[in-house]
C-alpha cells in the first residue's frame, strides 16, 4: 500500500481536476466532450468510417450516427462516399470544425498556460516533465494495443 502523501489516490484526483479545469475553459463552439473528442480524432487522423470512429471513441454505432447528425447539422463535420468502397461512407471534418477546434485548443492552451504561471520555476519543469513523460507511455500502450488487434 502506498503510504507517500502524495499516492496514486491523490494524483487521480489532481489529473481529474486539471482535466476538468482546461476542459472547462474550452467555451467555442458549446461543443459536449464527446463531440470534441471526435472533431479532434477527425481532425488528427483523418476521415472515418462511423463504426471505426465508434469503437475508437468507445461509443455505440447508433450514438455516433446521432453525434455526427448533430455535428453535420452544426457544419462542423461532413459524411462523403468512400471512393474505395461504394457502400460506405467516411465522416471528416470542416473547415469550419477545424477552426472551432483550433480556437478551444488555444483556449485550453491558455488555461494550462494560467495555472502553471501560479506555479514556481521547479513546479513547472516537474509538471512539463511528468505530463510529457504520461503522454510518452500512453501513447507507448496506445500503439502496443493497436499492434495486438492489428
Amino acid at each position: 500500500m502506498d503510504t507517500s502523501p502524495e499516492g496514486p489516490d491523490d494524483l487521480i484526483v489532481a489529473v481529474e481536476q486539471m482535466i476538468r479545469y482546461v476542459r472547462q475553459s474550452a467555451r467555442t463552439g458549446g461543443l459536449s466532450t464527446a463531440a470534441s473528442s471526435t472533431l479532434a480524432r477527425l481532425s488528427r487522423e483523418g476521415p472515418q468510417r462511423l463504426t471505426e470512429l465508434a469503437r475508437a471513441e468507445g461509443v455505440s454505432q447508433p450514438n455516433m450516427t446521432q453525434l455526427v447528425t448533430r455535428l453535420e447539422r452544426a457544419g462542423l463535420a461532413r459524411r462523403t462516399a468512400d471512393a474505395s468502397d461504394g457502400r460506405g461512407v467516411l465522416v471528416a471534418v470542416t473547415s469550419t470544425g477545424a477552426e472551432v477546434l483550433d480556437r478551444r485548443r488555444a483556449e485550453r492552451a491558455r488555461a494550462l498556460r494560467q495555472l502553471m504561471e501560479d506555479m514556481t520555476g521547479p513546479e513547472r519543469q516537474a509538471t512539463t516533465t511528468a505530463l510529457l513523460a504520461l503522454a510518452r507511455v500512453i501513447a507507448n500502450r496506445q500503439d502496443t494495443s493497436e499492434e495486438g488487434r492489428a
